[in-house]
């Protein structure tokens, strides 16, 4: 599971994305409740993408309050089309792209939990798939997403974190010619999107824990 991430620099949304930075500012290393950019189809042009701020956790539009994002900021590939919680995001095809430098995942190599930092060799983003819901209750409107994550028990890089017992899981990484298929994928053409990321460009490295910073959500 995965909830720590580097989110992508606005300069780096223009370039790469393509797409134009929200407003709102993000911090350096994101956890559940703190907002982050996605990208999605724009809501007047299905043809075009729009780059949001959105909370990291997804909540639902029948949540009562917004602590359920805390226990939703993952989605099993398996499962995500019939959980209360993500199966309206999924069949709605609310599908986003969620930009990234790097990735963070607990390792046990010493015994110990550790943290390590996943990345490109090369130091390229990459956008990882997502799903995303707008909550509204009392005069609140919050746009929110989940990454989607898929079975790595058995692979030669995710299956070195997390304890060892557990089940292993990874992000799925979205190449960049198929962004906008992913965006414009129906519930059963994005299932073709979940697979192992391809990780061959991948590294990982032991990283220090930085200060979490207060949640701008």
């Amino acid at each position: 599971m995965c909830t720590n991430f580097r989110p992508v620099a606005p300069k780096r949304l223009t370039d790469e994305f393509e797409v134009i930075p929200p407003d709102e500012d993000w911090v350096e290393e994101v956890y559940p409740s703190y907002a982050a950019p996605i990208i999605r189809l724009s809501q007047a042009s299905a043809r075009l993408r729009e780059c949001l701020a959105a909370s990291f956790g997804l909540i639902p539009a029948w949540a009562s309050d917004r602590h359920i994002g805390r226990h939703t900021y993952n989605a099993r590939t398996e499962t995500v089309g019939e959980k209360p919680s993500f199966r309206h995001a999924w069949h709605k095809r609310q599908f986003c792209l969620v930009p990234m430098q790097c990735f963070y995942e607990p390792g046990y190599h010493s015994g110990r939990a550790q943290r390590w930092r996943l990345q490109h060799r090369d130091g390229n983003s990459f956008a990882v798939a997502g799903i995303w819901d707008r909550w509204r209750r009392d005069g609140q409107d919050l746009l929110s997403f989940s990454l989607l994550t898929i079975n790595a028990d058995g692979h030669p890089l995710m299956g070195q974190f997390h304890r060892p017992n557990d089940e292993k899981r990874a992000l799925v990484v979205i190449p960049p010619a198929q962004y906008d298929t992913w965006l414009q994928a129906d519930s059963e053409t994005a299932r073709s999107f979940l697979s192992l990321m391809p990780l061959a460009g991948f590294e990982a490295e032991a990283a220090p824990l930085q200060p979490q910073t207060l949640s701008l959500f």
